[in-house]
């Protein structure tokens, strides 16, 4: 039988999907997903002192810095076309109000200034929060051994007021507080700040993944969870309400976090909102990468690439990640 009588009697396949995956370069032609350096946003941890680059543990790669050290990690920053960072802060001291968050002389406000004196053109975004600074290191204001919701939107206000004042580009608000975008878009306008942008920490769940963080940050809490005010992890409806009540708080950009284990509220935002969307591939993530990668188990290069790829894939415009100087390099060396 002829290859013609196969293929019409149903013997050969018509189509051959394997056809334009033959070689690079037609896999790079029909690639549905382009990872750039230009979708990264790198998080930085900065504290008070001189002299400082001291490196967190539980993640390998990632330091504590002073703010007389930042410079020559923007440059290198913006030298790996990398065009975001995001701040957080390790206080001086920590009291129950967490004074230091909205101080003008406090590490973040200090760590703004210095980024912009160095690299006007980074987008600088500042995590709104209250945990690294305060002594309960919980994400607001306690009364009776409870979070407060409506006083700690005031101090939100204040905190994201003296981020802009600072320079910040954008502030993040992470507390999962009800009503804090809205708190925050007030308090700018009112201050004068009407262009400084909001990314919403909208759907964060209280998640397993944060452990590293909380070592890097010092801010866990000194009693109970978090469970009250972040996301149950089983929800995902709850969480297009959130999104969908922060937009209309008037927030720019919103934000799944965790990346990884929550793909599909990611897939979800994308096909319902049409807003920038941001994912955190959180400490917790970004460790456990680092130690397989360590250990020889799995090839660390092609392992986190293929992760932001699917963090993009599933509908993110931004990664926020811990990865993202390295995925730079790679993807340069292409």
């Amino acid at each position: 039988m002829t290859v013609l009588s196969r293929i019409i009697a149903g013997e050969t396949p018509l189509r051959r999907m394997r056809r334009l995956r033959r070689t690079a370069s037609l896999r790079g032609l029909v690639r549905e997903t382009a990872l750039s350096p230009r979708d990264f946003i790198l998080p930085l941890f900065v504290k008070h002192g001189s002299n400082a680059k001291d490196e967190i543990p539980s993640m390998p790669g990632v330091f504590q810095w002073s703010a007389d050290r930042l410079a020559r990690e923007i440059d290198a920053i913006a030298e790996l076309n990398i065009p975001a960072v995001l701040l957080f802060g390790l206080p001086a001291q920590k009291d129950e109000t967490g004074t230091e968050n909205f101080a003008d002389n406090g590490i973040v406000q200090q760590a703004i200034r210095e980024i912009k004196k160095v690299a006007p053109d980074i987008v600088v975004m500042t995590d709104v929060c209250m945990c690294e600074y305060t002594d309960h290191g919980h994400c607001g204001l306690i009364r009776n051994g409870v979070v407060e919701n409506d006083e700690t939107l005031e101090i939100f206000g204040r905190v994201a007021v003296s981020h802009a004042a600072a320079g910040a580009d954008v502030v993040a608000p992470s507390g999962m507080m009800d009503g804090q975008v809205k708190a925050i878009r007030v308090s700018l306008d009112k201050a004068g700040f009407k262009d400084t942008a909001i990314l919403g920490y909208s759907a964060k769940y209280s998640s397993a993944l944060y452990g590293p963080f909380r070592v890097a940050a010092d801010s866990a809490p000194a009693f109970g969870d978090r469970r009250a005010y972040q996301m149950d992890p089983a929800n995902a409806r709850e969480a297009m309400r959130e999104i969908e009540t922060d937009i209309g708080e008037g927030a720019d950009m919103v934000m799944i976090k965790p990346a990884l284990s929550y793909l599909d509220i990611v897939r979800q935002t994308r096909d319902r909102f049409d807003v920038p969307i941001a994912a955190y591939n959180v400490s917790g993530e970004y460790a456990m990468v680092k130690a397989a990668g360590r250990n020889g188990w799995i090839d660390e290069r092609a392992v986190t690439l293929e992760l932001l790829t699917g963090i993009k894939r599933a509908g993110a415009d931004l990664l926020i990640t811990y990865h993202a100087k390295d995925a730079a390099l790679w993807l340069q060396q292409g």
